[in-house]
């Protein structure tokens, strides 16, 4: 439905007049309602350029929607808003008393002078008045001197000094059918006033300008000046209207000197041509959002093309780390000079290799194997010290790497931002180390636990240790000793290994290499653990590839619309 499609159900809804029915049906505000969930919805989290700025057109376009929009086309029969609003000291309390020729609203010399907004209804219109931030933020006064279908409104300074003052004047604004902005022949060059004209006009709200306080000597060129800068806006059907300065007062101005902009607003009176104003403002409005919401779309985007090529760095690095990490342990070096040192101390202080072998057997009693099970006890807490140092190794390299190319010269835009960093992660890697030297450990234990079963997790084809073997290699180290050599030799330790195959055979290779191999998964484990840090960050719904799509369906209806 466009905005000039008829509906009689329109008519019927809401107490809704079907002449203005016909021209904003509840299809609008069906599209409108939801471009609104989804824009509440955007979330833009890499501080690439211009993150900032559409988050801030994102939170403007919100409030366009909250405090106008969807609010005006709920309710069209509320009376069309005026507001006043200006800069500090730009007379805007004192026009609005002079308009309804009363002391309505505070007016004087003290700053800020509008403490609190005061909206002016006639009595007659009070209740069609919508529910909404005007009601919320300002004093309601019922006044015969406001004109039937309209509802005046003194704002807040945009630029008061008090905070709270400048965030309502906004507020209000947003929720503006018209703006009456008024400023001064002192001031209407600053940029805030022009900042504030441009947001009504990138809105599609209807403005007019009130120059206050001209000197009559300086009229014609001010006049002049400032016609010229509102065609430069595209500002020509705009109405303007002067007030000549009359030194300092108090009280009301003459009601001559506002009989101007009093006529303007007559000629908006009533109920149907008050609507006019309002189906004016919301058409602009409707027909600005189409290049808002483009502008949302391409910044979410551009998060998703930032996002994909973080993966992309990251998928790089990844492969790499895991390939350095892996090396050492394949190639037999992971236990470094610890645990030769550790063995060779065994050696010469307990003798731990000193067994007797016939035929292929070992000769030993239990006692003493209970003894040399004992004596490797300090080699087996080596090797898992080994085993965590390597995993947690691995997982630093990564994260030095991800870091150099995530935060390092030539980085991809917002990579800092996700780049892997703090005292938190290291002391995660160091807790998932422990835990899995400690589980690597255990996998030891379990191969010994089934050899001469077929539970030992070698290659079905491969050859074991002869069934006569494996007893009397129990008997001379026990289930804890076998298992301590057999980390040593997986983790490097020759000697180990020549020592377990002196007792089990030439096969000891066997042994070690899927205990070894379940070291180098477990070192992949920790260089995806680093990428996980990063990647998660990256895996999430503002970052898809579809985040923008319901966006562009809502700019398909709204053109459609407008």
């Amino acid at each position: 439905m466009t905005l000039g499609t008829r509906s009689a159900a329109l008519g019927r809804r809401g107490g809704v007049d079907p002449d203005v029915a016909e021209q904003l049906g509840f299809t609008v505000h069906d599209v409108v309602q939801d471009l609104r969930g989804d824009v509440s919805a955007v979330r833009l989290p890499l501080p690439i350029e211009g993150a900032d700025d559409a988050e801030a057109s994102r939170a403007r376009l919100l409030a366009q929607l909250d405090e106008h929009l969807l609010p005006r086309l709920a309710e069209l029969s509320s009376p069309a808003l005026v507001v006043l609003a200006g800069s500090t000291g730009a007379g805007k309390s004192t026009i609005f008393n002079s308009l309804l020729r009363g002391d309505i609203s505070d007016a004087g010399v003290l700053r800020p002078t509008t403490r609190e907004p005061v909206v002016g209804v006639h009595p007659r219109d009070r209740a069609t008045l919508k529910a909404g931030p005007v009601s919320e933020l300002a004093r309601v006064v019922e006044h015969e001197g406001v004109p039937r279908g309209t509802a005046l409104l003194d704002a807040p300074d945009l630029d008061s000094f008090v905070s709270q003052n400048r965030s309502t004047a906004g507020k209000l604004l947003e929720g503006a059918d018209l703006w009456l902005f008024v400023t001064t022949a002192a001031r209407y060059g600053d940029a805030l006033p022009w900042e504030a004209l441009d947001r009504a006009r990138e809105r599609g709200a209807s403005v007019a300008i009130v120059l206050n306080r001209v000197g009559e000597d300086d009229l014609v060129t001010i006049r002049g000046d400032l016609n010229a800068r509102m065609r430069e806006r595209g500002m020509t059907d705009a109405p303007l209207f002067v007030i000549p300065d009359v030194g300092p007062h108090e009280g009301l101005l003459d009601s001559r000197l506002v009989a101007g902009i009093g006529r303007w607003l007559a000629m908006m009176a009533g109920p149907e041509r008050s609507r006019t104003v309002v189906v004016r403002t919301l058409k602009g409005a409707l027909k600005a959002l189409p290049d808002w919401v483009d502008g949302l779309v391409e910044a979410v985007e551009a998060q998703g093309a930032a996002a994909r090529e973080l993966r992309r760095v990251i998928d790089i690095v990844v492969p790499d780390a895991e390939s350095v990490a892996q090396a050492a342990i394949s190639a037999g070096t992971a236990g470094g000079s610890q645990v030769t040192a550790r063995f060779a101390e065994l050696v010469a202080s307990r003798r731990i290799d000193r067994v007797t072998v016939r035929d292929g057997v070992v000769r030993a009693p239990k006692r003493a194997g209970r003894a040399r099970s004992e004596a490797l006890a300090p080699l087996r807490e080596e090797a898992r010290k080994a085993a965590e140092r390597s995993l947690a190794a691995a997982g630093a390299r990564t994260e030095e790497r991800l870091r150099a190319e995530l935060a390092g010269p030539g980085a991809p835009a917002a990579g800092a931002a996700v780049a892997p960093s703090g005292r938190e992660r290291g002391q995660a890697r160091e807790v998932w180390a422990a835990e899995q030297a400690a589980a690597w450990v255990a996998e030891g234990d379990r191969l010994v636990a089934g050899l001469g079963d077929g539970e030992n997790g070698q290659d079905p084809d491969a050859p074991v240790p002869p069934d006569e073997a494996v007893p009397g290699a129990r008997r001379a180290f026990g289930d804890a000793g076998l298992a301590t050599l057999l980390l040593a030799a997986a983790l490097g330790s020759e000697d180990a290994a020549r020592l377990l195959g002196k007792v089990l055979g030439d096969t000891v290779e066997d042994l070690v290499r899927p205990l070894r191999s379940d070291l180098v998964d477990r070192t992949a484990l920790a260089v995806a653990a680093e990428a996980r840090s990063v990647q998660s960050a990256l895996e999430i719904p503002a970052l898809a590839d579809d985040a923008a799509a319901t966006l562009r369906v809502r700019l398909a209806e709204l053109r459609r619309l407008t």
